[in-house]
């Protein structure tokens, strides 16, 4: 089977179950996103016919793949890009609010959200928590980029740099 052919099959049996509603695992403990990791290792280690005993972080890092969790927080910052700039539900733009402080302050156009109070380890899980805490953390350019395009590719790399360069 050429690789092409096989890239395909991954994509689509592997990554296809991976990302679907993978903004709900953001709540998940470090062991259940460890098994999750380890099925795209497999798949990493299938596609470019790598040996168990070889590390993966290479593997990763050439096919440009983010781990598991940082998948997660690119999807969910996706999400929030489109509800911000009127391009995804409105039930998503509701549980988002833009900060806008009492008086003006350095931060006052910089595109950030407000995170509400939670007192609970497992609220911190909600979307309506983790999404503004994630985009608060973006650098401002990424937050004020102009187009989809733009921002999709700025956030693969600011992450993927973040993943496996610091």
């Amino acid at each position: 089977m050429s690789k092409q052919d096989l890239e395909k099959l991954v994509h689509a049996f592997v990554f296809s179950k991976l990302d679907y509603c993978n903004s709900i695992f953001t709540g998940l403990t470090k062991k259940s996103l460890r098994k999750l990791q380890l099925i795209k290792n497999a798949a990493a280690r299938v596609l470019t016919r790598t040996k168990k005993t070889d590390h993966i972080t290479p593997v990763l890092r050439s096919l440009h793949w983010l781990p598991v969790s940082e998948r997660i927080d690119f999807k969910i910052l996706l999400h929030t890009y489109n509800a911000l700039n009127g391009l995804g539900p409105k039930y998503i733009k509701d549980l988002l609010q833009r900060y806008e402080p009492s008086r003006p302050l350095r931060s006052s156009g910089a595109g950030q959200l407000t995170v509400p109070f939670v007192r609970s380890k497992r609220g911190k899980a909600a979307f309506c928590i983790y999404a503004p805490n994630a985009w608060n953390k973006l650098p401002e350019h990424l937050r004020m980029a102009s187009t989809l395009e733009s921002f999709k590719s700025g956030l693969k790399t600011f992450i993927f740099n973040m993943a496996f360069y610091i």
